[in-house]
């Protein structure tokens, strides 16, 4: 019989087969078909099936695959998610509150939000192979620094809101006055961060006022949010009150809006202790709520106790300039509960995307834009007074608030039905009032628009005349004791790309510097660096998505609800559980979420008094933080030699604090990479001892489709959207955090102050300044569903954990697997134990981290959960060709091991202590080293296919944290 050719071979195929070479599961899907039999026979098992009943105990398996629908085409999700999105209607917007239109550079859109080099990195916890995302951090920082006159910054945190709490907190650690539990809150703070403060103030067990700003000092506080401008726009010098509430030992944080400080004194200038906000409107969309970048600033006395990250500039081994993230020792994965915050994701992404708008700008670029905002507002001010509706405030940048009650003829009803009738939305949840907040997109057309819904038509105003009249008079709306005279942004590297052809090279440059997912694999454990589809991605730019601001009217957006709540009802299904909040907007929000309705259901049960949290030795650090935000005490429990739960210790501390037993927070598979089989007995001790269990989410990439948290028996669980669902991770943010609860907790989900998520959760409490969260970006997991369906999403946790087996079989016959099941098995990662290297001739964990990058490869999880080990996931997404070159590196590594064992090399003249090399050390016409240029940098022929090049030689980690450098170094030092 003679093979058919391609051309037959096609022709013979049923119409449904044709349409299955569409079918995006095996895009998703790193093996082929030959591929897996292959790593099957490795492994020593003879079908997948059998391989998943070796491992995953049969207790708690699923008997049949979820109900989600079948896997689609890209062509047909993308089709059908684009009328959905066509149920969204999206109205000129000037609801204002803290997201505003904004115009984002199209250089930056394609070349970075829309680009994998920046959405696909990670964390940049190898600083080496993260130079140019740090360096954009940097810049982000320095930015920061610049506009709120305070000299020390974060790295950007999660949004406004957040930010405000972490800033109560802050002012807590550090006030002096420690007597004092009450904080104030001016009542014209945004009214979304009000909530989510008083949210976080309860758990605190802090009491809080919210009464006018001018009131603060007359109250014994330890600290006082205020807002500038305020809520309805007024601009007011708070210097005189900041110096009255510093005097009574009290922290003052303001929450600025950042377009306004290009034009207004800085808060850091009339004295603030904490300076936060959002840089949404420096060129990042609403996307009906996020993800946005808030920023920090603070005084550096206050560095230890700032929240979120913060990048430095440190040196490498050859003295030169490079960047890290400095003192991580605040970190919630290092101090647990003792940490700062429990926050573990920033949002990389989209500070970059701020920094980079306003290197593309300038000084002078953003200038501009803050006063054609603030030019439109004078002339819709002076405007509408001279017709008799005149502003509540004289002085004011873009908001203006208007009393329409008792205005003849004029009502609010009357206004705000024109401006629908106009598409237009305005403020209106102030009895009484309306506001209006011009932005970057407003035009003088837009203004004449806005003329005929507040006054009606027939009104005869003239934008250019009104303009003139400005000129004429030198209307003043900014007090002069506020108009801002210091520089922002002088470096030159906001002086430098102003053209498109500039910037353009400028973040390529900076791209080229970073390993991302499009290079290659980044096998990290616990954190499932997994394909982000380029057809998943696509809906995050559509205007239908983009632009919808987070508190328009719910009947706009019809098809954020639809996507939503189809999200939400596959959420169900694949965790078991019986309702999901999509309002966190990180992981760790999303266990402060979960924690807080668990505490909230035994305070409904008359029960407040259980305050205890058993949590296992593993567990991540946001896991025993998260527990200590919500006012509960941390209880560890053991774990045995296999890694599992220590199953004595464990029944006999929940007997023993039976009486206060809140909650255990558990991950399954368990941290150290093994199905544990007695998952379902912990569940019943706790629940037989009167707690809950919170089954954290972040390895639910080994649980859907096979088994789910709710048929194990956990009653919340958070759901890392950032890894097992596809959201890529932005080079350490963004992320999504939603929560499942059984039935009995649902009641207890989050709300939100302005817009009401659900009739059975009203007012509740917030934990994020959006009532969905970063919902711009659930289209991404929404996709990654549908693409997938039923048999693909189960496909894709047998493959992941095949893959780790995979690659857990191969590595062990040169290292030590230190945890596996009584089979031999991993679940989908596995834990490599390098301390016998160690041991045996000095060779750390952390360089053969660093010599992984000679070879082209991200580190693994370096030293957690346990100290001297990497542990590896390579996810489903990877092929074996990719895992095959991964083992290659890690043998050869290996065996360059065994050198220095040997005494060929010395423990300091190496290729692993040198780790990693770059040009400069290739270049060095004084290579003195006991092995080659080649054996340097190209170990292995791969590696000679597609190079890459670390910019920077390994980092001195102490001297950047002894030499604290967080703000972009003078053009001197680079000179230097």
């Amino acid at each position: 019989m003679t093979a058919q050719s391609p051309a037959n071979s096609l022709a013979a195929m049923s119409l449904a087969q044709l349409e299955q070479t569409q079918d995006f599961i095996r895009r998703h899907i790193g093996p082929s078909e030959s591929q897996t039999q292959t790593m099957l026979n490795d492994i020593g098992s003879e079908s997948m099936d059998a391989l998943i009943d070796e491992i995953v105990p049969s207790d708690i398996r699923l008997d049949s695959l979820p109900a989600i629908g079948d896997s689609k085409t890209e062509v047909q999700a993308l089709a059908d998610l684009k009328v959905v999105a066509n149920l969204n209607k999206v109205n000129t917007t000037y609801i204002g509150l803290g997201y505003y239109g904004t115009l984002t550079p199209n250089v930056i859109l394609r070349n970075v939000l829309e680009n994998p080099g920046w959405y696909t990195a990670y964390t940049p916890y190898q600083p080496e192979i993260a130079q140019g995302r740090l360096e954009s951090l940097l810049n982000y920082q320095q930015m920061c620094i610049d506009l709120t006159g305070l000299p020390l910054a974060s790295a950007s945190l999660l949004d406004e809101g957040t930010a405000a709490a972490e800033a109560m907190a802050l002012a807590k650690r550090v006030s002096k006055n420690k007597k004092s539990n009450l904080f104030f809150i001016a009542n014209d703070v945004f009214p979304q961060t009000i909530d989510l403060v008083k949210q976080r103030a309860e758990m605190f067990d802090f009491d809080i006022v919210v009464a006018p700003a001018n009131e603060a000092a007359d109250h014994d506080i330890f600290g006082a949010l205020l807002q500038y401008p305020s809520a309805t726009g007024e601009v007011t010098d708070i210097s005189d009150l900041i110096a009255n509430i510093h005097a009574k030992k009290g922290i003052v944080a303001v929450a600025a809006d950042i377009m306004s400080l290009v034009m207004l004194k800085s808060p850091g200038e009339l004295g603030a202790d904490a300076v936060i906000g959002s840089s949404q409107r420096f060129g990042v969309p609403m996307g009906y709520g996020g993800p946005h970048a808030a920023f920090f600033t603070t005084s550096d006395k206050y560095k230890r106790s700032l929240p979120g990250r913060i990048i430095g500039v440190s040196k490498d081994t050859r003295g030169n300039n490079a960047l890290r993230m400095a003192m991580q020792t605040r970190e919630q994965h290092i101090r647990r509960e003792k940490a700062n915050s429990n926050i573990c994701t920033a949002q990389v992404l989209l500070a970059n995307m701020a920094a980079f708008y306003a290197v593309y700008h300038g000084p002078q670029g953003l200038k501009t834009i803050a006063n054609r905002i603030h030019r439109f507002t004078d002339i819709l001010c002076l405007g509408t007074a001279t017709k008799g509706l005149t502003a509540i405030h004289a002085n004011y940048f873009d908001t203006l608030t208007f009393n329409v009650a008792s205005l003849e003829g004029n009502s609010k009803a009357e206004i705000v039905a024109r401006a629908l009738a106009a598409s237009i939305n305005l403020r209106t949840d102030v009895d009484g009032q309306i506001s209006v907040s011009l932005d970057e997109t407003t035009t003088r057309a837009d203004v004449a628009n806005l003329f005929d819904v507040l006054l009606g038509e027939g009104h005869g105003l003239d934008v250019a005349v009104l303009d003139d009249k400005i000129v004429e008079c030198g209307h003043s709306s900014i007090p002069a004791s506020l108009v801002r005279d210091s520089e922002i942004l002088t470096h030159p590297v906001f002086n430098s790309y102003h053209s498109e052809t500039e910037m353009l090279r400028y973040i390529k440059r900076l791209e080229n510097k970073d390993l991302a997912l499009n290079h290659s694999m980044i096998s990290l454990g616990s954190c499932t660096m997994k394909l982000n589809a380029t057809a998943q991605m696509l809906p995050v730019s559509w205007p239908e998505f983009a632009n919808m601001h987070p508190f328009a009217p719910q009947d706009q957006a019809l098809g954020y609800k639809k996507m939503i709540d189809e999200l939400a009802d596959w959420l169900v299904e694949l965790t078991g559980y019986d309702k999901v909040s999509m309002q966190p907007n990180s992981g760790a929000q999303g266990e402060y979420a979960g924690l807080i309705a668990i505490h909230k259901y035994h305070e409904s049960r008359g029960d407040s008094h259980r305050n205890i949290c058993l949590i296992p030795a593993s567990a991540h650090g946001t896991n025993p933080a998260s527990a200590m935000m919500v006012g509960m005490k941390v209880v560890v429990v053991a774990c045995d030699k296999q890694g599992n739960v220590d199953m004595a210790d464990l029944t006999a501390k929940a007997e023993e604090l039976r009486d206060n037993l809140s909650c255990i927070m558990i991950t399954y598979p368990s941290t150290h990479g093994v199905y544990e089989t007695t998952i379902a007995e912990i569940c019943n001790i706790i629940h037989n001892n009167g707690g809950q269990v919170y089954l954290d989410g972040a390895n639910m990439n080994a649980q859907v489709g096979i088994t789910s948290p709710g048929f194990i028996g956990a009653d919340v669980s958070h759901l890392n959207l950032h890894k097992t669902f596809a959201i890529p991770h932005g080079g350490g943010g963004p992320g999504m955090g939603p929560i499942g609860v059984k039935s009995h907790l649902a009641p207890f989900l989050p709300d939100h102050a302005l817009i009401n998520v659900d009739e059975t959760t009203a007012g509740n409490g917030a934990v994020s300044a959006a009532p969905f969260g970063s919902a711009g970006i659930l289209c991404i997991s929404y996709l990654y569903i549908a693409l997938l369906g039923k048999e693909g999403v189960t496909a894709a946790t047998k493959y992941a954990i095949a893959n780790a087996n995979y690659l857990a079989t191969k590595l062990s016959q040169h290292y030590p697997i230190l945890y596996t099941d009584k089979n031999g098995r991993v679940a989908h990662e596995c834990i490599v134990d390098l301390r016998p290297i160690k041991e045996a001739c000095g060779v750390t964990e952390m360089d053969v981290a660093k010599r992984l990058i000679d070879y082209g490869f991200h580190s693994p999880t370096m030293s957690f959960p346990v100290a001297g080990t990497l542990m590896i996931e390579p996810t489903e997404s990877e092929s074996k060709v990719e895992l095959d070159r991964f083992i290659e590196a890690m043998v050869c590594i290996r065996n360059e091991a065994r050198k220095v064992e040997s005494g060929e090399w010395t423990l300091e003249n190496n290729p692993l202590h040198h780790a990693p090399h770059t040009l400069a050390d290739i270049t060095d016409a004084n290579w003195d080293r006991a092995y080659s240029i080649a054996d340097a940098v190209f170990p292995v022929d791969a590696v000679k296919i597609d190079k890459f090049w670390p910019t920077v030689n390994r980092i001195d980690d102490v001297y950047g944290d002894r030499n604290l450098v967080c703000s972009c170094p003078p053009v001197s030092s680079y000179e230097d």
